[in-house]
């Protein structure tokens, strides 16, 4: 099962990178997020085990250096680059985006929010973005959960990404 979900996340992935890279084109006047802008990079991410499996495996020769300083990501790099970028997480694959989720402040009242990284912010207001041109939060988490519990058995275990480095940190 583990390869059956490796398979799944690589494909859901790539699945991602192509939605992701489509909505960078709409909104490319106004995201900034370039090579070394590192402020979404925060400390403290956690990923289902089926993605820290994937970079222990692809990037393994990484996580044999030093993490990051404590405050940002483990894997950025000195210039604030991502040095796992080709096996970099899901979470990390949307960051700059704009994104819209229904939040259940409410038993049964659903609402709309949306939310920006602040330096993108110089555009057209999100609330008047079409739906489609912002990232929907809850399918694409839903599925990367499905095949975590798949391969482990409706164990959703996490992993800081931090740990995942075998020098010291």
């Amino acid at each position: 099962m583990a390869d059956e979900a490796v398979a799944a996340l690589l494909r859901l992935h790539a699945e991602v990178d192509a939605r992701a890279h489509a909505l960078r084109r709409t909104h490319a006047a106004r995201l900034q997020c370039r090579k070394g802008c590192s402020a979404c990079c925060i400390d403290g991410l956690s990923v289902f085990e089926v993605e820290a499996d994937v970079i222990r495996a692809q990037a393994g020769a990484v996580l044999d250096e030093a993490p990051h300083p404590v405050g940002a990501c483990a894997f950025l790099d000195a210039q604030g680059a991502c040095r796992i970028y080709a096996q970099r997480p899901y979470v990390c694959r949307t960051q700059g985006l704009p994104l819209r989720w229904i939040a259940f402040d409410d038993p049964g009242a659903g609402s709309e929010r949306r939310d920006i990284c602040a330096l993108n912010e110089t555009e057209e207001p999100l609330e008047t973005l079409p739906s489609g041109a912002c990232w929907e939060l809850g399918p694409v988490e839903g599925r990367l959960a499905g095949i975590q519990a798949a391969r482990d058995g409706n164990t959703l275990r996490r992993v800081l990404l931090r740990t995942l480095f075998r020098a010291p940190r």
